[in-house]
């Protein structure tokens, strides 16, 4: 029987398999069938240190929906959208549920600040609170400032879909400001659910109140997210 080995013991090539492998939804038994492997062979790839040949890594990134590029790391420091547009892309808008449910409860996205100096736009993590976009910064940093202003800002996250050249952004609108009083901080810092990227020190919550979200969404015809695999087109 295999067993999970301890995180400092699986590969990069597995950890990204693994996690390829829970955005698709599928199973090591649905990938094995996909690869023409088995399931005790992807549970090996994603928990031990393999060193698979070039074949099975072609039909891994075939089965994952990806490339071989982008399973050994090769793209991993790269800029992403390098790659040519999809065949017959459509652009189409996302209306605003679904650009909430796109944001789900937390992640990273970007802002963009008017500062001293200028535009500035930088990543931030977020968390979605009824209607709300909380971000927990230092009180100095651009976002700290604004907020204190009452400033309004925007906020963008998006998601490529490298394999299939296609992909999603939304757009938030709205004044940014500092929740003051300690204990409703204190709150909304403990509900920010994970720890800001950039490390310690922010103690200061911001909310966004967005009165514009927008969302666009780029459709390749026969990728996974159309209904049939068409565009509706003659051919």
């Amino acid at each position: 029987m295999m067993h999970t080995a301890d995180g400092h013991h699986r590969s990069d090539l597995g950890r990204r398999v693994a996690t390829r492998r829970r955005q698709l939804g599928l199973s090591r038994e649905e990938v094995a069938v996909r690869s023409g492997s088995s399931p005790g062979y992807i549970a090996y790839v994603e928990e031990r240190l393999p060193a698979p040949g070039i074949e099975f890594l072609v039909r891994l990134a075939n089965a994952l929906e990806t490339t071989v590029q982008d399973l050994t790391g090769l793209t991993a420091e790269l800029a992403p959208g390098e790659g040519p547009a999809g065949s017959r892309p459509r652009l189409e808008a996302v209306d605003e549920k679904e650009c909430w449910a796109l944001l789900g409860d937390h992640g990273v996205g970007r802002v963009a600040v008017e500062a001293a100096d200028g535009l500035e736009v930088f990543p931030v993590n977020y968390r979605v609170l009824d209607g709300k976009v909380l971000f927990v910064t230092t009180s100095t940093s651009a976002l700290g400032l604004a907020a204190a202003a009452g400033a309004e800002i925007a906020f963008e996250e998006d998601h490529l879909d490298e394999a299939f050249r296609q992909g999603w952004s939304v757009l938030l609108v709205g004044p940014v400001h500092t929740v003051s009083e300690p204990i409703e901080s204190q709150i909304l810092r403990d509900a920010a659910h994970s720890q800001s990227w950039a490390g310690d020190g922010r103690d200061t919550a911001v909310l966004l109140l967005p009165h514009r979200v927008t969302g666009r969404r780029i459709l390749v015809p026969g990728a996974p997210g159309t209904a049939d695999g068409s565009d509706g087109q003659e051919t």
